[in-house]
């Protein structure tokens, strides 16, 4: 397969996974906001705020060129839809669609019936979503768009290289995704006061929905939502499809089989996919992540990084600044 068509495809995966994931953490956020409890001893309602969103996408310097204060406005529009913003959820989606544009050939009708019918409704026209109060059916229409382009792609495409590299796209981007969700939960909770702690339950039923989990976890755990409990089940869960272990485990499986069809490419980024599955699997605990640090939060985002720049570099021919902009602040939501 041609470099260029199994970059599209890889990329079309990384895309649609990555306008989900920032539709349903949009949704989520807006729905804790309004949902957010009364604490006994704090002012008034107690609500999460928007800006640690941003730090999801590495993108607050970016933000803050065009607007002064993060809140409940300017955080959803800059995410779904701000044209300045190439990690929205319009972005990821127009991106997506021109690199399946010229691959009609190689993907379903259907898939592209999908993905152009969720351009045509979600990206061209966006100037009264916030008006009238629209966010919600805004973020649950891309979330239904993602769901369908991937089930149809699931039924439909046959299992060569491309289905394989539009996989590993997915599987790579969800990895990110959690670990970027963790680490931003992470720093929200250093040095809380009671108070705040006090909201533990709301911040854990919120960082579960953002990843589709709550749930799983709840027939899993039939316990208080704890933070550690929470990260325990996103990071080592070995059978929900959205943990870091499980997507770990099933893109080594995916570059294995794209070694398989591609015999000679040399298997650096399977190994290393491999190599961290594997840490994960044998680990004692998440102790030795959120504790020990070892590896820390931060240092599976950057081996996750070096994981897509092993895919780049073995099957696109294209490594660090010749890769296609990065969004998230990463060479690889």
């Amino acid at each position: 397969m041609l470099s260029r068509i199994a970059e599209n495809l890889y990329w079309i995966g990384r895309y649609i996974e990555r306008a989900e994931n920032t539709a349903s953490l949009l949704d989520v956020n807006y729905h804790a906001n309004v949902e957010a409890p009364v604490v006994p001893g704090a002012k008034g309602i107690v609500t999460e705020q928007w800006a640690p969103l941003l730090a999801l996408t590495d993108d607050e310097g970016a933000f803050r060129k065009y607007y002064d204060r993060a809140d409940g406005r300017t955080v959803p529009e800059w995410l779904a839809f701000h044209p300045q913003n190439s990690s929205s959820i319009r972005a990821s989606l127009t991106r997506a669609r021109e690199d399946a544009r010229g691959l009609r050939d190689r993907i379903s009708l259907e898939m592209w019936e999908t993905l152009n019918r969720a351009y045509l409704e979600l990206c061209l026209s966006t100037d009264r979503v916030l008006e009238q109060d629209g966010l919600h059916e805004y973020c649950v229409a891309a979330r239904e768009a993602s769901h369908l382009f991937s089930g149809i792609a699931y039924a439909t495409l046959p299992r060569d290289l491309g289905w394989y590299f539009l996989l590993a796209g997915q599987q790579l981007e969800r990895v990110d995704n959690v670990l970027r969700l963790l680490q931003v939960r992470e720093q929200q909770g250093v040095g809380l006061e009671p108070v705040a702690r006090g909201l533990e339950n709301h911040r854990g039923m919120a960082l579960l929905k953002s990843v589709s989990a709550y749930e799983a976890f709840r027939k899993r755990h039939h316990v208080a939502l704890e933070a550690r409990r929470i990260a325990a089940f996103l990071l080592l869960d070995p059978d929900f499809p959205r943990s870091v272990r499980h997507n770990l485990a099933a893109l080594q499986g995916t570059l294995m089989n794209i070694e398989r069809l591609n015999p000679g490419a040399p298997g650096t980024a399977t190994r290393q996919a491999g190599w961290l599955a594997a840490r994960l699997e044998y680990m004692p605990g998440v102790e030795p992540i959120l504790d020990a640090k070892e590896p820390g939060l931060e240092t599976l985002l950057q081996e996750v990084s070096a994981i897509s720049d092993a895919i780049s570099s073995t099957y696109f021919g294209v490594t660090g600044a010749d890769q296609p902009p990065e969004p998230r602040g990463e060479s690889a939501a």
